[in-house]
Parts: C-alpha cells; sequence; structure tokens
C-alpha cells in the first residue's frame, strides 16, 4: 500500500487529462453534429481568451494522453 507521491501524481495528472478529453470529445462532437461549439457558446466565442485557454488545455491533454498507450500498468490491488 506504499505508494510513492511521483505515482500518485500522475495518476492525478491522467484523470484531469481524460476529463478534459472527454470535454474536448462533446465539444467536437456538438460541432460535428449541430455545428455548435459549446465551449464557444459559454465563453464568448471561439476567439475569447478562456475559449482559448480551454482549447489549448484540451490539446495538450489529448497529447499527454497518447502516453497512456505506451506505459506499463501494473494490475490495481486492494
Amino acid at each position: 500500500m506504499g505508494e510513492n507521491k511521483e505515482g500518485g501524481g500522475k495518476r492525478m495528472a491522467d484523470k484531469i487529462a481524460l476529463l478534459l478529453v472527454i470535454i474536448g470529445a462533446v465539444n467536437w462532437g456538438l460541432i460535428g453534429v449541430f455545428q455548435f461549439d459549446l465551449v464557444a457558446y459559454i465563453f464568448g466565442g471561439q476567439g475569447a481568451l478562456i475559449s482559448r485557454i480551454i482549447y489549448t488545455l484540451v490539446g495538450a491533454a489529448g497529447l499527454w494522453s497518447i502516453s497512456l498507450l505506451f506505459r506499463d500498468r501494473d494490475p490495481v490491488k486492494d
């Protein structure tokens, strides 16, 4: 049960990245099906600073998530 802090931090980053990737996927789905950009709608357009920050975070999360494909995972032990 002795987790090191680095592993725990990486796991949290993985969860945050997954959440941002899901947000991005839902937004792209809405754009594709309904031509509706939810992020732009909520935060004042695609050019608004907060929208651009969110788009950038989603992109960075996508890049981080690539690493999940190549990581060895140990089985979870309760």
